[in-house]
């Protein structure tokens, strides 16, 4: 299973940006695949996430309503739609996904396989 993270970039506070995590050895029909980042001097958080069976998706508080997590099946690409973006939400982020369904929120379950991660330095 392999993962690549793609479309990081700067871009001024209000602005957008689209992420995109192609996966390859692994379908899109199964598991989960999720996103997140890591700011410096801070521990990894869940950004969002998006289940395979019913295509139920979950955000964390600090992006609900400014972020939108979806995925092209064919392409086995997910995507991570980021607008009104704030300096605080400057990091690197990573994908990731399991075949594993626990219960409760994607965002705390547990991913074992991860892409490398890209950049977004967003600038008040």
């Amino acid at each position: 299973v392999q993962l690549q993270a793609s479309g990081g970039g700067s871009v001024h506070a209000g602005g957008s940006l689209t992420l995109s995590c192609t996966t390859t050895g692994f379908s899109l029909d199964y598991g989960v695949t999720g996103w997140f980042r890591q700011a410096p001097g801070k521990q990894r958080e869940a950004v969002s996430c998006i289940r395979s069976n019913d295509g139920v998706r979950d955000y964390a508080d600090s992006v609900k309503g400014r972020f939108a997590i979806s995925r092209d099946i064919e392409k086995n690409t997910v995507y991570l739609e980021m607008n009104s973006l704030k300096p605080e939400d400057t990091a690197v982020y990573y994908c990731a996904t399991d075949l594993t369904f626990y219960s409760g929120s994607c965002l705390f379950w547990e991913y074992n396989h991860w892409g490398q991660g890209t950049l977004v330095t967003v600038s008040s």
